[in-house]
């Protein structure tokens, strides 16, 4: 049988897990098949997996959900991660700032950018998701373009400017349109 999962997520991101009326909780069971165990006060959350499970990633995958809602993604973003080609990156900005608030919030405002906007860059430049969110930034998408928003939002960790950033994004872009178009042409 498989074994249950459990985790931690902030207490103020429990009520966005539950959702209105138990309705987002009961959608991501009812998705996963699973069952999920919340503990509102802690913050803990255990998941177990249903006896007639189809997929046995299952509990898996809804550990990915729960995180990614603990994390600040909003519930129907965080159900991609029931596609097998999605996945979920959590980067610690601790691990690159210490433990500096005045560093911590410098590096949020510059990953986040004037009214949202290096954000936004990084979302339509890689088709990514991303929240940005206590001590952490949280990326969800496919593997390939996952890691291209992970290298974008660590350059900018690391200090390069946003130009460079933006220029390395768009190469990647070209490089991955022209990927598609060669995989066409050889299907053809």
């Amino acid at each position: 049988m498989p074994t249950t999962e459990y985790l931690k997520i902030p207490r103020e991101r429990v009520g966005v897990l539950i959702g209105k009326k138990g309705e987002v909780k009961q959608h991501i069971e009812k998705l996963s098949q699973t069952q999920l165990d919340i503990d509102s006060e802690a913050g803990n959350v255990s998941i177990t997996p249903q006896e007639e499970m189809e997929d046995p990633l299952s509990a898996w995958k809804t550990r990915s959900i729960v995180k990614a809602i603990g994390r600040g993604f909003n519930p129907e973003i965080s159900l991609r991660l029931l596609n097998d080609d999605m996945a979920l990156v959590v980067i610690k900005l601790n691990d690159y700032v210490g433990k500096s608030k005045k560093a911590m919030a410098r590096q949020k405002g510059r990953i986040i950018g004037r009214d949202g906007r290096t954000r936004q860059i990084i979302k339509e430049m890689t088709d990514v998701d991303m929240s940005v969110y206590g001590k952490t930034v949280s990326l969800i998408g496919d593997l390939e373009r996952l890691m291209i928003a992970k290298e974008a939002v660590e350059m900018i960790l690391n200090g390069s400017r946003h130009k460079s950033v933006y220029a390395f994004l768009e190469k990647k872009k070209q490089d991955m349109k022209m990927k598609a178009f060669k995989e066409t042409i050889q299907l053809k």
